[in-house]
């Protein structure tokens, strides 16, 4: 997919959602675009600022939170880095092992949820979210990245 095609994707999202599609969300969508790795609320200021000196960090850190709840972004919580974002992949359901070292994300296809649950009382999840953290092959290999 195009870099053009994952910014207009996350524009749709925006639209569907009822967001008025102003050229700092274009921006904002373009950073994410740009950006493979995660980014921190002020990553994203930092960038926004670029372009748009008088936003302020309140609306970058609302306008991250938003896009996550409709499912542009991705949020993960780093103990060391604290709350990151990415832009989502929407092409299919996967779950991510996360590097605390590097944050090199690999995609991985089990699910836990396609197993039987036995879930107390009538609940009926409606999303869900699964994540392992450790340490990658290659972090693993460099004694300087371990200490």
């Amino acid at each position: 997919m195009t870099d053009a095609n994952k910014v207009k994707q996350i524009i749709d999202i925006m639209a569907r959602n009822g967001w008025r599609i102003t050229e700092q969300r274009r921006t904002l969508a373009e950073i994410f675009v740009k950006n493979e790795g995660y980014l921190s609320p002020k990553d994203v200021y930092d960038q926004m600022t670029v372009d748009y000196p008088s936003v302020s960090f309140d609306t970058v850190y609302r306008n991250l939170r938003l896009l996550s709840e409709m499912g542009a972004l991705e949020q993960f919580y780093f103990m060391d880095g604290g709350l990151k974002f990415r832009g989502s992949c929407t092409s299919h359901h996967h779950h991510h092992l996360i590097c605390i070292n590097c944050e090199k994300t690999l995609s991985f296809e089990y699910c836990p949820m396609d197993h039987k649950l036995e879930l107390p009382g009538e609940f009926k999840i409606v999303n869900h979210r699964f994540e392992v953290y450790g340490i990658c092959e290659e972090c693993q290999a460099d004694p300087a990245a371990s200490s």
